[in-house]
């Protein structure tokens, strides 16, 4: 049987000289002290005075997660994990530690040379300071997190890219202070970045994605979510430049066409997420020519690509056999032929399991009646579909009897919409 930690307490006598202890060599509890998460390791080193000195090791310290223990931290914490721990530690995450603070991670930096994954994920006291700390005294990082980190700038990629060539994956989302400069430094001195996640950073231009398109041949996950002013020109010379790229995010981006399609299906064969939500100007001609050339693509969100119809379905249901999540909310040209022949083609069967087709008026219980063979599908959105009725969700139920469906069923007419085309129902209501 497995004991706890309090029944392991009780074993222990007043001369620490457990049963444990003499049976078990140091090295060996040392290793089971590995595997142990922040929480236990603590409460271990308070049952003896050895296990105090085994916890408390440097090298059962070489994975820290203090999201799920605490994040109202202070600075001091910080620095003592990090005197603690020293050169053993490889990854630390403070994400959400809003009372950490650039002193404390220079005193981390200088302690813990090692370091090779950082996630300082809406710790919003940070500023440059600290990204100049981690470019002098860490050079083996690879993973840096500093999405939400608001006061970040082009200085902190400068300084980056002077420390830590080594860097694979970098989040700077919201950063909206980053522009096409810091971007040119860092991906000039760092060409074994594979992710780059810019969601929010609004002063990116074109000019920007030339620089990762000429210097990233390693790039394979890219988000530029929101970020409004790209255009064609810049995406071009990304798919041009990165032909190993297998996840792009540009919802959001309004004025991208169907020249990226193109440019994504003649570069990037091996595109396996590709998210163009509220890119309004696509168009089945497109969705075509990406198809025939991507056929790993896995996960699609197309919602309120407003101007593709069941012509799309058609080619992605002949095309991409591994398709597993489609989102066609708002895609009010979408009727039941092009469920039928999705439901009919390759990926249906064994791949599919999410689709997601809120406010889609012309979809009628005839598609819950073609998707009814899909076997691993889990979850259906069903928002707003005035022509689903209750009786279909009950059929498609018979079939599939773990499918999650949320629907929406108004129990009078509801009132004429006065915020916009885009009025959604709450995602409390009735799951069916």
């Amino acid at each position: 049987p497995v004991l706890d930690i309090d029944s392991i307490t009780t074993m222990f006598t007043n001369s620490d000289e457990a049963v444990i202890n003499k049976k078990l060599p140091k090295e060996l509890l040392l290793r089971i002290f590995s595997f142990l998460d922040v929480v236990t390791l603590c409460r271990c080193a308070q049952v003896s005075r050895s296990w105090n000195v085994l916890a408390l090791d440097g090298s059962n310290w070489q994975r820290i997660d203090l999201f799920d223990f605490q994040r109202d931290i202070e600075g001091r914490v910080v620095e003592n994990i990090s005197k603690r721990c020293g050169g053993f530690l490889r990854k630390l995450s403070l994400r959400g530690c809003l009372g950490v603070g650039d002193s404390a991670l220079r005193t981390f930096a200088q302690n813990c040379k090692n370091i090779e994954l950082l996630s300082l994920n809406g710790c919003t006291k940070i500023t440059d300071s600290t990204c100049n700390s981690l470019s002098k005294f860490c050079p083996k990082l690879k993973h840096l997190d500093l999405a939400s980190c608001t006061s970040i700038t082009n200085l902190s990629l400068k300084a980056l890219s002077e420390g830590c060539p080594n860097l694979e994956q970098l989040n700077i989302s919201w950063c909206d202070q980053v522009t096409k400069d810091g971007i040119q430094a860092l991906v000039r001195s760092c060409p074994g970045l594979k992710g780059l996640f810019l969601k929010g950073c609004t002063q990116l231009e074109d000019e920007a994605l030339k620089h990762i398109g000429a210097h990233c041949p390693e790039l394979v996950t890219l988000n530029l979510q929101t970020c409004s002013q790209i255009t064609d020109e810049g995406l071009i010379t990304i798919c041009r430049g990165c032909h190993r790229l297998q996840s792009l995010c540009v919802s959001g981006c309004a004025n991208i066409t169907d020249a990226i399609l193109h440019a994504l299906g003649q570069n990037c064969p091996r595109l396996r997420i590709l998210e163009v939500a509220r890119c309004s100007q696509l168009t089945d001609v497109g969705f075509t020519t990406l198809a025939r050339n991507c056929h790993e693509l896995e996960k699609m969100d197309l919602e309120e690509c407003v101007q593709i119809t069941d012509g799309t379905l058609i080619q992605l249901s002949i095309h991409c056999p591994r398709l597993q999540v489609l989102s066609l909310s708002h895609c009010e040209l979408i009727t039941d032929d092009g469920i039928r022949h999705l439901g009919s083609g390759p990926c249906a069967h064994d791949r599919l399991e999410v689709i997601e087709l809120d406010n889609c008026p012309l979809i009628t219980d005839a598609s819950l009646e073609h998707l009814k063979t899909c076997h691993s599908l889990d979850r259906i959105e069903l928002y707003d579909c005035q022509q689903i009725t209750r009786a279909g969700i009950k059929r498609l139920r018979t079939h599939l009897p773990n499918i999650k469906v949320h629907a929406y069923f108004a129990p009078v007419t509801p009132p004429p919409s006065v915020g916009g085309s885009r009025q959604r129902f709450c995602r409390c209501c009735v799951l069916l």
